[in-house]
């Protein structure tokens, strides 16, 4: 069993910067694809982007360019480094993986005012 663990969420303006880690209990993430997912008030949960085993990236589009994902297998964590952050990015940021069963972390709040 995986427990994944995540951190860095706050309140910050509209322009701003914040950088969320997933740290996973074991040796994790340097043998899965990691993702962020983020679930806004009232709405569905969203991928916002994913790392390969490969260290291969891919972002939802309201994203690219905005968001890096990235990870540190020495530290198992993974990253989300989040610039130029917009009120519509406000939302509870989870991370996931997949091997066998879904993992889940409990989420990190991410509030971005105007």
């Amino acid at each position: 069993q995986v427990q994944l663990v995540e951190s860095g969420g706050g309140l910050v303006q509209a322009g701003g910067s914040l950088r969320l880690s997933c740290t996973a209990s074991r040796i994790f993430v340097d043998f899965n694809a990691m993702d962020w997912y983020r679930q806004a008030p009232v709405k569905q949960r969203e991928l916002v982007a994913t790392i390969t085993r490969s260290s291969s990236t891919n972002y939802a589009d309201p994203v690219k360019g905005r968001f890096t994902i990235s990870r540190e297998n020495a530290k198992n964590t993974v990253f989300l480094q989040m610039n130029s952050l917009k009120p519509e990015d406000t939302g509870v940021y989870y991370c996931h993986s997949f091997k066998g069963s879904h993992y889940w972390g409990r989420g990190t709040q991410v509030t971005v005012s105007s």
